[in-house]
């Protein structure tokens, strides 16, 4: 088993899965960085693309993949002033590790269904 215990919080600060990979792994930062795969894309573009994001939390999100070096930001002058977003090498590299789990979950969202509702029907 990978050691995914701490008991202090130097060793909190260190552990990778909680320092790095619940930070990169959420819906936003995984749609984000799926959305990035092909390329930069303009702010107003990777909204419409992911669709059910708010400017907010897209804002957001973007600050903390580019605060751990996984994507650029780049001001193009105007006019209009138009912001786009890049992934790094480090970036691209997560994105193929992430490609696998999500072929999985097409996949099996068919039978996950299924077992939620049969889950759901015997657990009201």
């Amino acid at each position: 088993m990978l050691p995914i215990g701490v008991s202090n919080e130097v060793e909190q600060l260190a552990c990778p899965i909680r320092n790095v990979v619940a930070k990169v792994t959420g819906k936003w930062q995984v749609l984000i960085l799926l959305a990035l795969e092909d390329g930069a894309l303009r702010f107003g573009v990777l909204r419409r693309t992911i669709g059910d994001v708010t400017q907010g939390v897209l804002t957001e999100n973007l600050r903390g993949l580019e605060r751990d070096g996984l994507l650029t930001r780049q001001v193009h002058a105007g006019p209009p002033l138009a912001v786009s977003y890049e992934l790094t090498e480090r970036g691209a590299g997560l994105v193929t590790m992430l490609k696998p789990l999500v072929l999985w979950a097409g996949e099996n969202i068919t039978s996950i269904k299924a077992d939620r509702a049969a889950y759901d029907a015997h657990h009201p």
